[in-house]
């Protein structure tokens, strides 16, 4: 009896472990998820830009946790980043202008590309951009143009600029940015300034424009603008080109404008923060996000101008003819980047930004 009770423990533990996942990957299924390896990353990004199923699959292959953690802008994320302890994060998503800030500054460290194979998936329209020449620090991920959203079924005005968008008619109905770059760089724009000015007088000047949007805007709102466009709180917009996308497949009625004083343009991108305890796992992380499998997961959720041009082609027409997720060449060639200013300019935009929202 205490023999044929031992076969039976001995069959039924040898059940639970093939049960368990104990069974030879690639034998008569997939391969099992990877191992933990005992590492977490610590990821800094955009607010509603990196989707959770894609952070959760880089585990499953890796077997390296994430911690993904969100900011609304990039200041934020700088004060953020200098006023933690070294290693508090280990891949940032700064913009255009911030990468440069951030070399300067020493935040973040240079990138060894041949880690990262899936770079080659990058277009060259979008390599060696020059606020960081030869991708030293940086990896191009999303971007696209602060475009303007018009809710047709209730504006059915003639709108085709940002000087539009100061009209006092349109008192209440607005959410912007919430960012003083961009809604300052707006104003400038639509008094045919430069999108980064820097004259004092013009800079006054700029300051009356912007404050006649104070009683225009109805919410500031860099997280989610089309959450407004979609309920109807707001018919006018002057947000990120993929929200309106994403506001448009909820509600028809909103489309977007380019203006014809040409856009603001924005690219974020991947990199290394100095204090990394995890730059080898950072690599992985970034060359997990080239591909492109990944970056049309990404799209599909957050449709913006993408770098990837393997990723684009993957689309299809639902996505490159559709001009608020992949605004059009001539667009772009329109626009304008945030550049870095002296620190009395900034203090100047500080001042403006604060009398708008005061």
């Amino acid at each position: 009896m205490k023999k044929i009770i031992a076969l039976l423990l001995s069959s039924v533990m040898a059940l639970s472990f093939t049960a368990c996942g104990g069974g030879t990957a690639g034998e008569g299924g997939s391969e099992s998820a990877a191992a933990p390896t005992g590492e977490t990353l610590n990821v800094f990004v955009w607010t509603e830009y990196v989707p959770q199923s894609v952070v959760d699959k880089f585990t499953e292959e890796t077997g390296i946790k994430v911690n993904l953690s969100t900011y609304s802008s990039n200041e934020d994320m700088l004060a953020k980043v200098k006023a933690e302890s070294d290693g508090a994060f280990d891949i940032i998503q700064p913009s255009d202008y911030m990468v440069e800030q951030c070399i300067n500054q020493g935040i973040i460290q240079e990138i060894d590309l041949s880690k990262i194979p899936n770079f080659s998936n990058i277009g060259d329209a979008y390599k060696n951009p020059s606020y960081d020449p030869g991708n030293k620090y940086s990896v191009p991920y999303l971007g696209g143009v602060g475009g303007i959203a018009v809710n047709r079924a209730q504006i059915t005005d003639d709108i085709d600029s940002y000087a539009d968008l100061f009209d006092p008619k349109y008192e209440g109905q607005l959410v912007v940015l919430d960012d003083f770059r961009a809604v300052i760089g707006i104003a400038a724009k639509s008094l045919g300034y430069d999108f980064n000015e820097t004259d004092p007088e013009k800079l006054a000047e700029i300051k009356e424009q912007v404050l006649k949007l104070k009683n225009n805007i109805k919410l500031y709102d860099s997280d989610s603008p089309k959450s407004a466009l979609i309920s109807g709180e707001c018919n006018l917009a002057f947000c990120w080109s993929a929200e309106i996308a994403l506001a448009n497949a909820e509600n028809p009625d909103v489309e977007i404008v380019f203006p014809e004083e040409g856009p603001y343009l924005f690219f974020d991108n991947w990199c290394i923060t100095s204090g990394s305890q995890h730059v080898d796992a950072a690599h992985k992380f970034i060359d997990y996000m080239s591909r492109p499998d990944v970056m049309q997961e990404v799209l599909a959720e957050f449709p913006y101008l993408c770098a990837n041009t393997a990723a684009v082609e993957a689309m299809g027409e639902e996505y490159s003819a559709n001009p608020a997720k992949n605004p059009p060449a001539d667009v772009i060639a329109k626009g304008s980047y945030v550049k870095n200013l002296d620190t009395d300019t900034i203090a100047t935009y500080d001042e403006i930004w604060t009398e708008l929202k005061k």
